[in-house]
Formats: C-alpha cells, sequence, structure tokens
C-alpha cells in the first residue's frame, strides 16, 4: 500500500482539522522555528506552543529541572514574556509555518485566562487555544483549577465566552477521577480535552540532604508515566463525546498507537523532544509504517478498539 493512500488526518471539530495525528505538547517545543533545522515543521498535525499568561513570569527559582529514572521533573514556573510580546514579537515569525498553531493558555483567575484568549482572537493563524488548568487559582489558595469540577468549569466558561474557535482544555492527572473533570469542562463548552499534564512528583539530593528542586515538588513526565497516562486517556474517551487528544511519555509510534487505540483522536509528543530533537517526525514515520504494513487505510480502524 502506497504512502499517500494513507489517510491520517484528524477532525478535532469547530475547523480544526489536522493532516496527522502528531502534535508537540506546549512547553517542550518553543514556538516551533526553535526546531526548523531539525524538524519539517509543515509535517506536524499542529505546533502547540509554550505556555503563554497574561503578564510576564519569570519562573521559578533554579534548579527548576532533574533527570529521573525514565522521565524527568520540571517546575519552570510558566516562564515567559506575556501575551502581549507573544502577538507583537513571536506570531509574525510564525507565517511561515502551514501546521496549525495552538497556544497553550495559563492563568491565576478565570479573567486571566479570558483576556489572553481576547487578545489571540485578531490572529487568524491561531487555530485554537489550549486551556491549562493545572495553573494554581490565587483565590483559592494556591489549589488547581483542575483538581475539581467548579474550578475547571469557571476557567472554561470564562475561556469559552471570549474565544470562538477551537478549544481544548488540558486536563490535571492530579486528582481522584478525571472523568469527572473531563464531562465538567465538555459540559462548558470544550471542544477537546488532552491528557494527561505532569504528575506531582518530588527528588531529593540524599548527600546534600535537600531536594533537588528548588520548589520541592515538580510535575513528572516522560516514558515512566505512560502507562498511567494511557489508563486515564481511556477512561476519559469512554466518558465524554468529544475528541481526546493522549500525551503522556509518547517516544514512539507504537507508544502513539497505544494512545489512539485506547481512543485519543491525537497524540502530544513532550519529553521526548528533549531527548531527540526529531522524535515527532520519527513518530510519524513509525505510525505510517505501522498502518503500511497492517493494511490500514485510516486511523479511524483503530481509534478506541480497546
Amino acid at each position: 500500500m502506497e504512502k499517500e493512500n494513507i489517510n491520517l488526518s484528524v477532525d478535532l471539530g469547530r475547523g480544526l482539522v489536522i493532516e496527522n495525528p502528531v502534535m508537540t505538547a506546549s512547553g517542550t517545543f518553543g514556538y516551533g522555528p526553535e526546531f526548523g533545522d531539525i524538524v519539517d515543521l509543515d509535517r506536524l498535525g499542529a505546533i502547540i506552543v509554550k505556555g503563554t499568561t497574561l503578564a510576564p513570569r519569570q519562573g521559578n527559582a533554579y534548579p527548576r529541572m532533574a533527570e529521573t529514572p525514565s522521565g524527568m521533573l520540571n517546575a519552570v514556573g510558566l516562564q515567559n514574556k506575556g501575551v502581549d510580546y507573544f502577538i507583537n514579537h513571536i506570531y509574525p515569525t510564525l507565517d511561515h509555518i502551514k501546521s496549525p498553531i495552538i497556544v497553550n493558555v495559563s492563568g491565576s483567575q478565570p479573567d486571566d485566562y479570558a483576556e489572553v484568549c481576547r487578545r489571540l482572537m485578531p490572529l487568524d493563524r491561531v487555530k485554537a487555544v489550549e486551556i491549562n488548568i493545572s495553573c494554581p487559582n490565587v483565590k483559592e489558595g494556591g489549589m488547581a483549577f483542575g483538581t475539581t469540577a467548579a474550578g475547571a468549569q469557571a476557567v472554561t466558561d470564562a475561556a469559552r465566552r471570549a474565544w470562538d474557535r477551537h478549544l481544548m482544555v488540558k486536563l490535571s492527572p492530579n486528582v481522584t477521577d478525571i472523568t469527572e473533570i473531563a464531562r465538567a469542562v465538555e459540559a462548558k463548552g470544550a471542544d477537546s480535552v488532552s491528557l494527561v499534564n505532569t504528575f506531582l512528583g518530588m527528588a531529593v539530593d540524599v548527600e546534600r540532604r535537600r531536594p533537588v528542586l528548588s520548589t520541592i515538588t515538580g510535575g513528572l513526565s516522560g516514558p515512566c508515566i505512560r502507562p498511567i497516562a494511557v489508563r486515564m486517556v481511556w477512561q476519559v474517551a469512554k466518558a465524554v463525546g468529544i475528541p481526546v487528544v493522549g500525551l503522556g511519555g509518547i517516544a514512539s509510534g507504537r507508544d502513539a498507537l497505544e494512545f489512539i487505540m485506547a481512543g485519543a483522536s491525537a497524540v502530544e509528543i513532550g519529553t521526548a523532544n528533549f531527548v531527540d530533537p526529531a522524535a515527532t517526525m520519527r513518530v510519524l514515520d513509525e505510525i505510517t509504517g505501522y498502518c503500511r504494513r497492517h493494511g490500514v487505510r485510516n486511523l479511524d480502524e483503530l481509534r478506541g478498539i480497546i
């Protein structure tokens, strides 16, 4: 079977159609052009740029990243120069990229998310926003929005009112029942959900007798979390009627296909980009190779078969 006969395109709803299921995970791929010498950016299903907030953020003190067995901890703290800087300085550099641009949006209260979305609305090349509800809610003593249905709904509702294109909500795995959160954001107008974000973790430097990270705890990602992420995607895909985007430790085409067979419409590649900057291209080629070997002409033949 010829490669061109394999249909890898995915319709995520509300006008967001991607040519293949391989996207980049926010915070692991910069804004895209940084990888331009290594990756064919036009081949990506979509580029999800690093987290963007209303005001500039300096991020957390160093050290804020640490390697762990089969993964990494990070506590970067959403360092970025703010949405206005993105609009005036970053967005113009993305004009030559054919792949859809998705902006990951973060905030400390629902109004922050809404205002970032309003400012992004005039940017035609931004086809969607991915709402990060793992951020601390300053009005609730720092508890992440995504840990309660009410918090998740408040952010989703605010963003939905300000944004009329595709709205993806990125779910935190640090909850008792992730399907409850997924159904909550679906009810408030989310067009899709992406999961999972990082797990809360911690590492200790026993020689120095202190935590490795300046923030003590951080987000655990990488292959070590993949089996849990696949399980959560499988649960959510059966619980909601909107598309699910899977992520969490994907480093190969086989990894990506696990998520797709568990019900994911598309996937995001994150930590693997730090190990192999061309990981997205390799994953895409391996998915295509699998389809060719097994006579799969459309990913719908595989999606949700578990």
